[in-house]
């Protein structure tokens, strides 16, 4: 059976701006009670106070499992109906070489956006296998489909999250919970502005606001189309979902050149940067 969302409670990580803070507010305004979770306490507070209906908040460091388990039992005691999907959306964000990377950023990304998923995913898929319903989003990125320079960590967080769901999807076969990998392509978001930016990834001397700026000219879609497309995609009841026109172009790129991909993608940047220019 197709997962069912509107209407039913949630749980999102990564809800204090961006993918996370859009959900929540599309589903509490078609009356979804929501968990709602981010160590950024502000943002938090910010999200929740844009929530129509039922919602619980909880400041959390999404690394730390105990606390993600204490999380679900609060949630667990919270719920009004059974619980309809769990969130994993919580990321940051780095640039640097595989030669200079500083282990402590790496461990610094890999502990939020592969472990948090981990732990998201262990301490709340029993209420889930208990209810024999609901499904796990997990959010990997285009980043999860090609290596990209600069971005070894990251891919590799990525790549990790996309082979845990995967993987989890088929130990769930004949039960009635699913597992969906997303894989988001650019998004108008904070993500590049707040991570850490060791390396320009274009090879230039730009600093971190620069950067970001280039991002946000180049992402294509904003937060709340992002959260629309998910939605609609758990509840067609799709095991992966492409958010984006980018997302498809590397979907795309992949299969046709799995070994020439970047070579193919720096044409094409440069080609449209000289029509820019």
């Amino acid at each position: 059976m197709k997962p069912q969302l509107t209407g039913r409670p949630v749980m999102i990580t990564g809800a204090a701006s961006g993918i996370g803070r859009s959900l929540a507010r599309r589903l509490s305004r078609l009356g979804s009670p929501v968990a709602i979770a981010d160590v950024d306490e502000t943002g938090l507070k910010e999200t929740a106070a844009g929530l129509r209906g039922k919602v619980l908040t909880r400041v959390l460091d999404v690394s730390d499992a105990a606390e993600q388990r204490k999380f679900a039992d609060e949630v667990r005691d919270w719920l009004p109906a059974p619980l309809a999907a769990v969130f994993n959306n919580a990321g940051v964000a780095l640039s640097s070489t595989v030669l200079d990377g500083d282990p402590a950023d790496e461990n610094w990304l890999h502990d939020i956006n592969f472990h948090g998923v981990v732990n998201g995913t262990k301490a709340f898929l029993p209420i889930l296998v208990e209810q024999n319903e609901g499904v796990v989003v997990n959010t990997s990125s285009v980043f999860g489909l090609a290596g990209m320079p600069y971005q070894s960590a990251y891919c590799a967080a990525k790549f990790a999250v996309r082979g845990f769901t995967d993987s989890l999807r088929q130990e769930l076969r004949g039960t009635g919970v699913s597992a969906v990998n997303v894989h988001p392509g650019g998004i108008k978001t904070n993500i590049v502005r707040n991570g850490r930016m060791r390396q320009d990834p274009d090879g230039e001397e730009r600093g971190k606001d620069e950067i970001a700026a280039s991002f946000d000219k180049i992402a294509m879609t904003t937060p709340d189309k992002a959260a629309q497309i998910i939605h609609r995609g758990v509840e067609q009841g799709k095991a992966r979902i492409l958010v984006g026109p980018d997302a498809y172009f590397f979907d795309t790129l992949m299969r046709v050149a799995p070994t020439h991909y970047f070579d193919v993608l720096a044409r094409f940047m440069r080609s449209g940067s000289q029509r820019g220019q």
